[in-house]
C-alpha cells in the first residue's frame, strides 16, 4: 500500500482539504442493502404464508411461526448488511498519504454509516406500508361502524352489552320458558346482578353477602332450590375467574413475546452494524491490495 505508515521526523503535518467521508459509496451501499432487505423480506413473507392455513391441522403452530420469523429477520439483517458494507468498501476511491490505521477506521466508519442509512430507509418503508395498511383498515372499520350504528338505531336499544351480560344470563336462565311478565322481572334482576358483578370486577372479589343475595335472586327467578342456586352462582363466578386468568395469561404471553422480539431485534441490529463495518473494512483492504498489485505489475512490465 502507498499509505503513509510513519511521518518523517520534524516534518510539519499537512491537513488534507478533502473530507474523510465519501457519501457516494455510502449511499450506494445503503441502497444495495435496502434493496436486498426488501427482496428477502418479500421472500420470507411468501414462504411464511405457505405455513399458515385457515384449515384445522394444516397450519404451523404460533411458536413455530414466531421462531421462524425471528430467525429470518436476523438472516435478512445480516445478509443485507454484509452486501451493503462490502459494496461501500469496494466502491470508494483510494486514500493516498493516509496511515493504514486511518484507512481501516474510515472504511469501518463508512460501512457503519451505510448500515445506518439502509436501516433508516427500510424503517421508513415499513412505516409507510404499515401506515397505508392502517389507513385502509380504519376506512373499512369506519364503514362497518356506520352500518352497525344504523342497524342499532333502527332496532332501538336492546339493553346493555357489557362483558358481564353472558354471565348474568347464565345465572338467570330459567328451567322453563319465561312468560312476558317473568321476562320483565328478569330484566330488572339482570340489571341488579350486572351491577354486582361489575362492582366485584372493580374490587377484585364479590363479598359473601353479595353472593348470598345473588343466589337468592337466582333461586326466586329460576325456580331452583337455594342449594342449586348457590351452586350455579359458584359455577358462574368460577367461569369469571377462569376468564380473568386466561386473559392475564394471554397478556403476559404477549408481553414476553414482545420483549423477546425487541431484544432479538436490537441484538440483530447491533450484529448487522458490526457485519457492515467489517465487510467495508475487508472490501477496502482488498481494493487497495488489488490496486497496488496492478500498479506493481505495470511497473514490472516497463
Amino acid at each position: 500500500m502507498s499509505s503513509v505508515e510513519d511521518a518523517p521526523a520534524g516534518a510539519t503535518p499537512i491537513e488534507s482539504s478533502k473530507p474523510a467521508i465519501v457519501w457516494g459509496p455510502i449511499i450506494g451501499g445503503a441502497l444495495a442493502a435496502t434493496g436486498t432487505a426488501l427482496i428477502l423480506l418479500l421472500l420470507g413473507s411468501g414462504v411464511g404464508l405457505t405455513m399458515v392455513s385457515p384449515w384445522s391441522g394444516q397450519s404451523s403452530s404460533a411458536a413455530t411461526l414466531g421462531i421462524t420469523a425471528a430467525i429470518w429477520l436476523v438472516v435478512v439483517q445480516w445478509l443485507s448488511s454484509a452486501i451493503g458494507g462490502y459494496l461501500t468498501g469496494r466502491l470508494r476511491t483510494k486514500w493516498v498519504e493516509v496511515h493504514s490505521d486511518e484507512v481501516f477506521f474510515r472504511d469501518t466508519a463508512h460501512g457503519f454509516l451505510s448500515w445506518a442509512l439502509a436501516t433508516v430507509f427500510v424503517a421508513g418503508f415499513l412505516a409507510s406500508s404499515l401506515t397505508s395498511l392502517a389507513g385502509t383498515t380504519v376506512n373499512a372499520t369506519t364503514q362497518v361502524a356506520k352500518t352497525a350504528a344504523s342497524a342499532a338505531a333502527s332496532a332501538g336499544q336492546a339493553g346493555d352489552q357489557d362483558s358481564t351480560a353472558y354471565f348474568t344470563d347464565a345465572l338467570l336462565r330459567p328451567a322453563k320458558a319465561a312468560t312476558s311478565a317473568q321476562s320483565d322481572d328478569r330484566a330488572a334482576a339482570a340489571k341488579e346482578i350486572t351491577a354486582i358483578l361489575l362492582q366485584g370486577a372493580a374490587t377484585g372479589q364479590i363479598s359473601d353477602a353479595d353472593k348470598s343475595y345473588v343466589a337468592t335472586v337466582v333461586s326466586a327467578r329460576t325456580g331452583l332450590s337455594e342449594a342449586d342456586a348457590r351452586n350455579r352462582v359458584d359455577s358462574v363466578l368460577k367461569q369469571i375467574d377462569d376468564a380473568k386468568t386466561a386473559a392475564k395469561a394471554a397478556a403476559d404471553k404477549a408481553r414476553k413475546t414482545a420483549a423477546t422480539t425487541a431484544l432479538i431485534g436490537s441484538l440483530s441490529l447491533l450484529v448487522g452494524a458490526f457485519i457492515a463495518s467489517a465487510a467495508a473494512a475487508l472490501a477496502g483492504r482488498q481494493r487497495d491490495e488489488e490496486e497496488d498489485f496492478t500498479v506493481g505489475a505495470a511497473r514490472t512490465r516497463r
